[in-house]
């Protein structure tokens, strides 16, 4: 009998879970929303209970409406957004549900936390910076600032993946991928041995160096399956649990990511492109981590709020379409479709998508959307045009540093995600980036990454090359990029790359 892996994936604001077999064929795919924490416009925290119930809902779809006999499953691993910080205690309880991305309470311990270090000096060991919420230092930072006893009881500060796999074994650990974004690991490390938790970067900090968990590659297992509740589904006990990874790179894993000069771009609420390099060699514009392949890294140019950015227009100006929610496919292709009659170049419209601030490449909290050079003959269309138009115009700015930095051209990439497929945006984006496109007909990659990883930790794969081969990478479409409008989309790429220069000081006048 074929033996089975399961992939679970915590998203923004649902978990996924996959079950693939030995040849990496996609069995089933079940999605189960959780509950967000968000008490202000600064708090986003997700409720652990409820996410945990969420995993157990997916199973039991994967079991009983999908006909999947979970007693075939021989491995399990996770994949996460990142961060996510959990504070946990002795006995592995939550102390403080995960602080996830967005959430900006921590804008303050982020400018300490340059300040202690020094910003160059923060960068030459963990090639980044430090941001509220995109690396949980900060959080880390704010809970000992503000809340003193849960920093006390706290045995370690973990990500999702830390939580979830300490819930299934009873042990606790992180990857390499995810410790990359914690502002106290050295990403830099040309060897493993030096890619490990900085006591330097503890002590400048203030983090207990003692509350920071064990670390792993991606397909360590870090302990045998334990919980009641999915062996009480039918899980086989004992099996085991490789601690996975964070959910881009387990995406790009299956889109086959794996070597340096791959790129792929992952198109959902964010916009992400990742660029795989072997040597630890970074620049400031990107996220840069540890990949879930051993001994490579990636650069991760990550608009967070490009897909938000084009949901809030759908939901704010396109009041005609009645229940958006319940037809949201339908909705974005009327509104896509709208967008293609637009001219490019919009009548002079761009758009900045710092819809809450924004990480790559300008590391800046404050940062807001613009609509720039409305007139009175602007339309709808444009403006709609625009924003899709000005997450083009940011990847372009991503290859155009990736390229500085590794002397390497990028000519094309692959594309994955929910948004991907939509034909209009990804034209858009060829055009202006001048590189050609290939959509890949796969689904959440994420959790599938995951359940490879799952098959390296149970021995059914070799490693994550074999298991990345092993996917049936089948492709949607290929955009090839057009030059018809060169002239236009450079003259407007130039006004993008100067709008927030020019604007830099007044956002965080506005803002704070």
């Amino acid at each position: 009998m074929s033996r089975y892996l399961l992939g679970v994936d915590v998203g923004t604001t649902s978990l996924k879970v996959s079950i693939i077999d030995e040849n990496a064929a996609l069995l089933g795919l079940a999605s189960s929303k959780y509950r967000l924490i968000t008490p202000d416009q600064q708090s986003v925290q997700i409720d652990a209970k409820s996410m945990w119930e969420a995993f157990i809902s997916c199973v039991v779809s994967l079991r009983d409406k999908h006909s999947i006999d979970v007693s075939r499953v021989c491995g399990i691993s996770i994949s996460s957004l990142c961060p996510g910080l959990v504070a946990l205690g002795e006995n592995g309880e939550v102390i403080v549900n995960p602080i996830i991305y967005s959430d900006r309470r921590s804008t303050k311990e982020a400018e300490i936390i340059l300040d202690s270090v020094g910003s160059e000096k923060l960068f030459g060991l963990t090639a980044n910076g430090s941001m509220a919420g995109a690396f949980s230092g900060s959080s880390m930072l704010w809970i000992k600032r503000n809340m003193h006893d849960e920093y006390a009881r706290t045995k370690y500060f973990g990500h999702l993946n830390t939580l979830l796999a300490n819930k299934m074994t009873g042990e606790f650990a992180i990857d390499y991928s995810n410790a990359s974004y914690s502002n106290l690991f050295l990403t830099t490390g040309k060897t493993q041995q030096e890619r490990t938790w900085s006591e330097f970067l503890c002590e400048k900090i203030g983090i207990d160096f003692e509350k920071l968990p064990p670390l792993h590659n991606s397909t360590d297992v870090v302990g045998e399956l334990i919980d009641m509740d999915l062996i009480g589904l039918g899980i086989p006990s004992g099996i085991p649990i490789a601690i996975g990874g964070a959910d881009t790179p387990c995406a790009t894993l299956v889109a086959g990511v794996t070597k340096a000069g791959d790129v792929c771009e992952s198109v959902g609420t964010t916009d992400v492109l990742t660029v795989c390099i072997d040597k630890p060699v970074f620049d400031r514009g990107f996220i840069n981590r540890c990949h879930v392949v051993p001994d490579t890294w990636i650069y991760q140019g990550a608009m967070s709020f490009t897909g938000a950015a084009n949901e809030w227009f759908l939901r704010q100006f396109y009041g005609e379409l009645k229940d958006i929610t319940a037809h949201i496919g339908e909705a974005f292709t009327y509104m896509n479709h709208d967008a293609e009659l637009a001219v490019p170049g919009c009548n002079g419209v761009v758009f900045l998508p710092y819809m809450l601030g924004e990480r790559s490449p300008i590391w800046d909290p404050y940062a807001r959307g613009v609509f720039f050079g409305i007139s009175l003959k602007t339309t709808r269309r444009d403006m709609n045009r625009a924003v899709l138009e000005g997450c083009g115009y940011g990847l372009r700015q991503m290859c155009e540093i990736a390229e500085r930095v590794t002397g390497n051209k990028i000519t094309k990439f692959s594309s994955i995600g929910g948004g991907a497929k939509s034909r209009v945006w990804a034209q858009i984006k060829a055009d202006i980036t001048g590189r050609d496109i290939t959509v890949l007909d796969i689904h959440d990659m994420a959790p599938v990454g995951a359940a490879l990883i799952a098959g390296v930790g149970a021995g059914v794969f070799k490693n994550v090359h074999e298991a990345s081969e092993k996917v049936d990478k089948k492709v949607f479409h290929e955009f090839k990029a057009k030059h018809d409008f060169d002239d236009v989309y450079t003259k407007r790429y130039e006004t993008y790359l100067r709008l927030y220069p020019a604007l830099k000081d007044l956002f965080k006048f506005s803002v704070t």
